[in-house]
């Protein structure tokens, strides 16, 4: 059975889509820390980040740096943090969380509400 995002690559389920190319995904998490918070993922699903193929890490490195700039520049953050946990969902991801301190990327605290409009507003702005 496919992940989650594997269903909303094929877009089974809608999201707010910030990039893609021909191997990557990017997208809004729904359950952000921060505004602009995006997941990044390899649109071949693979669940662990170190099984993905050399090459292919390298290149979603570079596709998730072309983001952190662009939510850089768009949220005025000091920095933008790359966390790669990976528990949550059986599909390899790079969270990219705008931060001023480093607990802004606290995931036990309570994650923003963002209306449709906002996420939507935000998402038109990174791409």
């Amino acid at each position: 059975m496919a992940t989650i995002f594997s269903r909303i690559v094929a877009g089974e389920i809608p999201c707010y889509k910030v990039a893609e190319n021909e191997r990557f995904f990017a997208f809004l998490d729904i359950a952000p820390l921060a505004k602009g918070h995006t997941l990044v993922i390899p649109k071949r699903e693979v669940d662990y980040f170190y099984d993905l193929e050399d090459d292919e890490l390298q290149e979603m490195i570079v596709f998730a740096k072309q983001i952190a700039k662009k939510i850089e520049a768009t949220t005025r953050c000091k920095k933008v943090a790359t966390v790669v946990l990976g528990l949550e969902v059986p599909h390899a991801h790079i969270h990219l969380v705008p931060m001023n301190t480093e607990k802004d990327v606290d995931f036990s605290k309570e994650k923003l509400s963002l209306t449709p409009e906002e996420f939507a507003e935000i998402a038109a702005s990174l791409q």
